[in-house]
């Protein structure tokens, strides 16, 4: 399942610097507007602590985390919703992927400049809030008059007209599309407008050493990760250790970037369950809600289209009787059929026809 998180922000405010330490791929840093051009992209680890504790139990030969892909897109400036800066190129890139990662600069640094000459995070959010708005307030004005000939056609096509005209006064009145009461039929209705305010979105502040302990007001309603993209940079090259004890000084139990790819992975709805056995321990990537058939399917099309039954334990009980075996002793390897929905932290064995 491949799922992308679009990183975006003003220029300077530590957007490749985060990519760089969530991906360890090195995308360029620099101190001036536009570093980056052409979107780095870079596939990052969900950390995930079950892993390990159930390969303490299975010895695996190896180990096989789910993954989240982020893309690091190019700065956005006022006006790029008119061809500003590099603005049309960005929101090519960034109506590719499935969510918005915001970077909204809280550090000071005289060193690095600031687009706007100062420091002003509200200021910020409001910037790239706009463009996307007028972006997608252009992407209907452009749809509507054939929509709108559609509908006198065909009576079906109302419904998207509808949809569009409601999702149009929201976007006229300064609102994302996804804060709007929508029914599932008139999202389904919106899809092919690929709509950038549709999409879930998650702020980062990007905070000075510090503020990591501090209370930051929500961003446009919504609760940021606090990060510093400088500390993460720096944790890069710390062993394990080195990085506990850092972690502790600084008053935190993990990284921000752990917390990052965490939060992600569940702004897009995901949810992982096991496998484990000697072969390997890994985590499989599926949306939450899914059957035990789609999920099967996340490993080989063969497994869902043949599925017979899913043998399946629960984490806790895989954890406390000490694998499959004790599971099954104890009756706690449960038969799941078609329609179990598989939850969270599952360690599954499908059964199948080939």
């Amino acid at each position: 399942m491949s799922l992308s998180i679009g990183i975006v922000g003003l220029p300077n405010v530590g957007k490749s610097t985060l990519f760089t330490a969530l991906t360890n791929k090195g995308g360029l840093a620099a101190n001036y507007p536009f570093a980056t051009i052409e979107p780095n992209v870079g596939m990052v680890p969900v950390p995930d602590r079950r892993l390990n504790r159930l390969a303490e139990i299975d010895h695996p030969a190896q180990i096989v985390p789910a993954m989240v892909e982020f893309v690091d897109i190019a700065g956005l400036v006022a006006g790029a919703s008119q061809g500003e800066g590099l603005g049309n190129q960005f929101l090519a890139n960034i109506r590719e992927c499935d969510a918005i990662c915001e970077i909204v600069r809280y550090f000071t640094d005289r060193d690095v400049i600031h687009v706007s000459g100062k420091v002003d995070a509200e200021s910020d959010v409001e910037t790239i809030k706009t463009e996307l708005i007028l972006a997608d307030i252009a992407t209907i004005e452009k749809a509507l008059p054939r929509v709108e000939k559609e509908a006198k056609r065909d009576k079906e096509k109302q419904k998207k007209l509808d949809a569009m005209n409601k999702a149009f006064e929201a976007l006229n009145d300064g609102h994302r599309v996804r804060t709007i009461d929508l029914s599932e039929d008139e999202v389904a209705e919106l899809y092919d407008l690929h709509l950038l305010t549709m999409k879930p979105f998650l702020y980062v502040a990007n905070v000075d050493e510090d503020q990591l302990t501090a209370d930051i007001a929500p961003i446009d309603g919504l609760e940021p990760v606090k990060i510093s993209a400088k500390v993460e940079s720096e944790l890069i090259d710390l062993e394990e250790d080195e990085r506990a004890e850092y972690l502790e000084e600084l008053g935190i139990e993990e990284s921000g970037l752990e917390r990052l790819v965490r939060e992600t992975y569940h702004l897009l709805g995901l949810q992982s369950y096991f496998t484990s056995g000697e072969k390997e321990t890994r985590a499989w990537t599926i949306h939450i809600g899914d059957t035990a058939p789609k999920a099967a399917g996340v490993i080989h099309s063969d497994f869902e289209r043949g599925f017979i039954k899913a043998e399946t334990a629960s984490y806790e009980d895989y954890v406390e009787l000490n694998g499959e075996s004790g599971c099954r002793a104890a009756g706690k390897l449960r038969q799941e059929g078609k329609d179990y929905v598989v939850q969270d932290g599952d360690i599954i064995t499908f059964k199948f026809n080939v």
